[in-house]
């Protein structure tokens, strides 16, 4: 459990590294070949504005977005008493509770930090699950907070949005003659070539960092698992609570693709039921196969 847990830390470290290393070097690149320093300066004011924003109003957008309420004590005390005793046991505050009113049964963490967290469910995971299947999704959601990967994945999220919104710049700033020769004394036959890698990687680019933000939130997904069997010592609870979400033919109404990967299970539901995923269509997955998350969780009995 804890080698599982150590590789799939090492693992996120390296793609958010090469996501960071990839942004670095697109700017560079683009500051080369167009000559302007302006293009990279508009770019980090906007992200930093974004990244505010996105830092502390995420979770707030997030339930709105997927029309949770705030779920009282009084209206499920069960479910704030599994929350409560897991809180206890993670050493985390307890975090609010939300209600998405849906049939399908699906859960998130969301929230900047453990102190700002927030746990959402749906009615349908309330009414399908009995209690040890629902305390392995919460302790799932738990682990989520304690390590850190609400905060990560806003991180994440926030950078796939920023390489999409300079590569647009960058595709219009071409569009309009915005390339410009560095001195009468620069090669016009290396510039030719640099500005056509930067158009290719303008086109490129945002499709590069959504697949390395799917790596990230596929590898957190193994080690929230990891993490979750720990707090309640019954990895065989939350094996059966993803077998059951993941037969679950239901979609989730309220679902889309840019909260997609917050879910324990895509609610999306678009390769629910395929076997023999090919390497190709794995890497636009925002959640590893249900069938390897639960073969990882019966290796820990």
């Amino acid at each position: 459990m804890y080698k599982q847990i150590d590789s799939n830390k090492r693992r996120t470290s390296f793609l958010l590294v090469l996501f960071f290393i990839f942004i670095i070097g697109l700017g560079y690149l683009f500051s080369y070949v167009f000559n302007s320093f302006w293009i990279l300066f508009f770019a980090v004011v906007l992200a930093i504005i974004q990244a505010w924003s996105s830092y502390y109003y995420s979770d707030k957008i997030t339930l709105f977005i997927s029309g949770a309420r705030e779920l009282k004590r009084e209206e499920n005390v069960q479910l704030h008493r599994i929350i409560e005793n897991l809180a206890i046991t993670a050493g985390l505050p307890k975090p609010k509770i939300y209600l998405i009113e849906d049939s399908a049964p699906n859960a998130f963490a969301t929230g900047r930090d453990p102190n700002h967290a927030v746990i959402a469910v749906t009615s349908g995971i309330l009414e399908k699950l009995d209690k040890t299947e629902l305390e392995g999704v919460i302790a799932h959601e738990f682990s989520h907070i304690g390590n850190y990967d609400i905060r990560l994945m806003t991180i994440v999220v926030v950078l796939v949005g920023i390489v999409a919104l300079v590569s647009d710049w960058i595709l219009r700033w071409t569009f309009w003659g915005g390339a410009r020769r560095r001195s009468n004394g620069d090669s016009g036959q290396l510039q030719l070539i640099f500005l056509i890698i930067a158009i290719i990687l303008a086109i490129l680019a945002p499709l590069a960092a959504m697949l390395i933000q799917l790596a990230i939130s596929r590898k957190r997904e193994f080690l929230a698992d990891a993490s979750g069997a720990m707090l309640t010592r019954y990895p065989e609870g939350l094996a059966l609570a993803l077998e059951k979400i993941s037969k679950d033919k239901e979609p989730l109404e309220v679902a889309n693709k840019a909260t997609a990967h917050l879910y324990i299970v895509n609610p999306l539901k678009e390769h629910q039921g395929k076997t023999g995923i090919g390497w190709f269509a794995s890497f636009f997955m925002t959640h590893p196969p249900v069938e390897e998350r639960i073969k990882a969780l019966e290796s820990m009995v």
